[in-house]
Formats: structure tokens, C-alpha cells, sequence
């Protein structure tokens, strides 16, 4: 049996067949854009070619304030919002019925005041709601003016309504996405709060060190030669990164409070003990005196009583001198500076002083946990303390670790893990040479803000110039990466991020 020929398309079936064609490729772009302020245009854009319109205008249903807003209206620069049951639109979004005017001047429900301000002329109007997939009125889309002069049909609504329908899902998808963005915002923002409350002298470190790492991120793109040339961020990497320098010292939650404030090589109660034992060693000293006064009144007679309290004076008064240097040398060794030659040995001879207590029993001036804190060598910490303190890198790892981060932030805790890995290998906590490109550049933000923040208890503000030449001396020696520095100086990155901040 022989088949029939197909037909011929007809013109009209073959541009019906192009435009559900051109739907079905826009709804495929529609659902994998996530960027609301890219997304709207792009379905303008298609909704003005679908009907062949002059102009359209999207308008989404805001719930809570019972009203449409809009971002994009072609032929307006400024965001638009109108009540439901307002205007056309507000019609449209209440009842959820097509609105298809094909003279606007002679319909009573059309305001002219647009057409007045902006200097356009109406004379088509075809105003359909978006519905979503429960049928529920999301949106309008209202198309302006046939471009052939004529009016829109119905199969121009057919078509829009399918946009719309298209069009609905694709921006509730959007705005979805933007209130998952919303709430790791809140979420990262809240958690640099927490880590800046166990620490106030350190306020604003994290979010500096964000900024500093983005900006030399970004500065990579202007490379053409070295190992880091034509090395590209995406935004979502960069917020990906960003996320990872504002939560990369989270881990300091988990720190003890006196360790990660700790100002002087003595803890505050620890100094007032020793000072409280200095007093009782002053008193001893001056109750030793008027004994051996008494002494020396019954061995010499009455008669030698101001002379004996002359010697005994002069005699005091240099040994209570003696005791408040030994006290001041003590503050000297208390504080995060490195003590002059001889000065531990002399720590060590001081721990032999004695005193009398009430009892009379006599005790140590210095107590040897005491001599071994002061006899620090670098700041302020013990070894057991500075374990503590690089504890933070791994509590920081464990809590990222449990947030179900999106597949684009899915390194975020690996990231923060290495950023006080050094490329030689002296780094913690793992001593790693193979360090992300993402860690190494955080490192380089983390030493310089560290170094040029703002006078701390324990540590004075290095300038800009100093704090370059120590980690160019970093750098020189193999612990940081000597490319990144070199973008980080003559990219100006501190600079730059300040103005960046300002910016944005």
C-alpha cells in the first residue's frame, strides 16, 4: 500500500511550529538560570518576540504586601510596584483572566498617565498572569503593542500563557535560590559575629580578610604569564571563597576564652597572686625590721634608740627597693616582648627568694609554673597554650564540615582547613606542601591583616611597609607562594580592597 505525501506546511503553521519551538528552548534556558536580574530580561526578551510586541513588561505577585513589583519594564528605568485590582496589570493578577485590549485609548480601565510621562503611545495591550504549577497566579506579563499594527489574538495569548506558565516556575526556581543565598549570607554573617564576641580586639578581622582575598582572586584575571596566569574565578567561586575567609577562624569558638584573649604571659588572677605575695614579702620584710630593733635596744640600752631606728631605716628602705626591681623586672618579663640577654638566668636566681608567711614557714617569691610562663620567649603563650590556639583550624574544619553546603560551596571547608599551611611544610595542622590556590591566597590576607590591625593588648600595629617585608621574607624563604605575593604587592591589593569596600 502506498503512503500518502505529507502536506506542505502552511506559512501560518510553519511560524506557529517555530514560536512553541522557540518557548520550548527559552523554558530549557529559563530553568538553569538562578540570577533573578539576568532571568527577567531574558523572558522579556522572548515574550516580546513570541506575540511580536513592541515592549513588555513582567510583574511579580508579592504576597505579603499584597501588591506586583517590577524590576524590568521595557521602556522604564525605575523599579515599578502597584496594588492588585490596580491598573490592568492588578486586574489581571486578582481574577487571573486574559486582558486583551486592542484599542487602549477607548478602554476606561487604561491609564493614560504612563503614555503622558513617558511620551509612548499605547494602542495594543494583551495582559496575561503567570500561574505556577498549582495553578496559583504568580505573575503578569503585559505586551504592548503589535508590531504588524494589528490586535493580539488568541493564539498570541495561547502562546504567552505558555510562556508565562514557563516563565512562573523559573522565577519562583530564582527566588528560591536567592533566599538560599539570603540565608547562608545570614548564616556566614551571624558566625563571624560569634567568633568576633569571643574576641572584641579582634573585631572586623574576618570580614578584612575576605575582602583582601577576593580582591587578589580577582587581580589573577590581568596575569598572562607565570603559574597563575589566565587563572579564573566565577562568581559563584569567588563567593565560595569569601564564604571560606569570613568562617576560616570559626574554630576559635572552641578555644578557652583566657588562652584566646591572653594578653601578658601571666593570666590576670595568676598576677594578682604573685603581686598579693610581693605585698606579704614587704610586710615580712618590715616586721624583720622592727625585730631586729627591738633586738638592738635591749643589746644596746635606750639610749642608742635613735640610731638604732637610723640604721634600721636606711637599712629597710633598701631592701624594700630591692623587692619593688624584682617586682618591675617580674612585669618586664610578664609582657609579649623578648627579654634581653641574661634575663631568663636572672628568673631562675629569683626563684630562690624566700619569705615568711604568717606561720612563719617559709615560702617561694616565685612559683616555678611561674618562672616558666615568664620565661616565654615569643608573645605570650606556652606551648600547651599555642597548641590550643592552632586548635581552632581543626574545630573550624569540624563545624564546616557539618553545614550541607551546595555543590558550587562544597570547598568551602576545605579551604579554611589549610589556611595556616605553609608550602614548605612548617605550617599546621597537617604540614602539608600541596595547599589549595585558594589557601594560599588566604594566607597571605591572613598574616597581613594580622599584622597591620589595630593596636592589640598583646601586640603593637606593624605599618603597611614592615608588614610587606615580613612576608616578603615569607615568601623569600618558601612558606608562602612568592607569585601570589608578588600580585598581592604590585596589584596593590590592601588599597584596592579598601576601594572595593567603598564601592560595593
Amino acid at each position: 500500500m502506498l503512503s500518502q505525501p505529507a502536506q506542505p506546511q502552511t506559512p501560518d503553521l510553519s511560524r506557529r511550529l517555530a514560536k512553541l519551538t522557540s518557548i520550548l528552548d527559552v523554558a530549557k534556558a529559563m530553568s538553569a538560570e538562578r540570577d533573578l536580574d539576568l532571568l527577567l530580561p531574558l523572558i522579556l526578551f522572548e515574550a516580546t518576540k513570541v506575540v511580536e510586541a513592541d515592549r513588555c513588561s513582567l510583574f511579580i505577585l508579592d504576597r505579603e504586601r499584597n501588591e506586583l513589583w517590577s524590576k524590568v519594564a521595557q521602556g522604564s528605568k525605575s523599579e515599578i510596584r502597584l496594588p492588585v485590582g490596580s491598573g490592568i496589570s492588578g486586574q489581571v493578577a486578582q481574577t487571573g483572566a486574559v486582558i486583551n485590549i486592542p484599542d487602549a485609548y477607548s478602554d476606561p480601565r487604561f491609564n493614560r498617565s504612563f503614555d503622558v510621562s513617558s511620551g509612548y503611545q499605547t494602542k495594543t495591550i494583551l495582559c496575561v498572569p503567570m500561574r505556577d504549577a498549582n495553578g496559583e497566579v504568580t505573575g503578569v506579563i503585559q505586551a504592548l503593542n503589535k508590531l504588524d499594527g494589528g490586535s493580539f489574538n488568541a493564539e498570541d495569548e495561547e502562546l504567552l500563557l505558555a510562556l508565562g506558565a514557563q516563565a512562573a516556575g523559573a522565577i519562583e526556581n530564582a527566588l528560591l535560590h536567592e533566599e538560599i543565598n539570603r540565608l547562608f549570607e545570614g548564616f556566614v554573617s551571624a558566625s563571624v559575629v560569634a567568633i568576633e564576641a569571643r574576641d572584641p580586639t579582634t573585631a572586623g578581622h574576618s570580614g578584612r580578610v575576605a575582602d583582601l582575598t577576593v580582591s587578589l582572586a580577582q587581580a589573577l584575571e590581568h596575569l598572562s604569564t607565570g603559574p597563575h596566569a589566565h587563572v579564573r574565578f566565577s562568581p559563584v567561586e569567588l563567593q565560595e571563597l569569601r564564604y571560606a575567609s569570613l568562617l576560616h577562624d570559626f574554630g576559635k569558638v572552641g578555644v578557652r576564652e583566657p588562652v584566646l584573649v591572653k594578653a601578658e604571659k601571666l593570666y590576670p588572677h595568676e598576677l594578682e597572686g604573685l603581686r598579693a605575695r610581693f605585698q606579704l614579702a614587704r610586710k615580712d620584710l618590715q616586721l624583720q625590721s622592727y625585730r631586729r630593733r627591738l633586738e638592738a635596744v635591749k643589746v644596746r640600752g635606750d639610749k642608742f634608740i635613735a640610731e638604732i631606728e637610723g640604721e634600721e631605716q636606711e637599712l629597710l628602705t633598701t631592701e624594700l627597693k630591692k623587692l619593688d626591681e624584682v617586682f618591675e623586672f617580674i612585669l618586664t618579663c610578664n609582657r609579649p616582648t623578648v627579654l634581653a640577654q641574661g634575663g631568663f638566668e636572672r628568673l631562675h636566681e629569683l626563684g630562690q627568694l624566700r619569705f615568711d608567711d604568717a606561720n612563719g614557714q617559709a615560702q617561694p617569691l616565685l612559683l616555678p609554673r611561674e618562672i616558666q610562663s615568664l620565661s616565654i620567649t615569643r608573645g605570650t603563650l606556652s606551648p600547651e597554650e599555642r597548641r590550643e590556639i592552632e586548635s581552632h583550624v581543626e574545630h573550624t574544619y569540624r563545624f564546616l564540615t557539618q553545614i550541607p553546603w551546595t555543590r558550587t560551596l562544597r570547598r568551602v571547608p576545605e579551604i579554611a582547613y589549610a589556611h595556616h599551611e605553609k608550602m614548605d611544610g612548617t605550617g599546621y595542622p597537617r604540614a602539608e606542601k600541596a595547599i589549595p590556590l585558594q589557601s594560599r591566597m588566604m594566607s597571605i590576607s591572613d598574616i597581613y591583616d594580622a599584622l597591620t590591625a589595630s593596636d592589640r593588648p598583646y601586640k603593637k600595629a606593624v605599618p603597611h611597609t614592615l608588614a610587606l617585608d615580613i612576608l616578603k621574607r615569607e615568601a623569600d624563604s618558601g612558606q608562602l607562594d612568592k607569585e601570589l605575593f608578588t600580585v598581592f604587592v604590585e596589584a596593590e591589593i590592601p588599597r584596592r580592597a579598601i576601594h572595593e569596600k567603598k564601592q560595593g
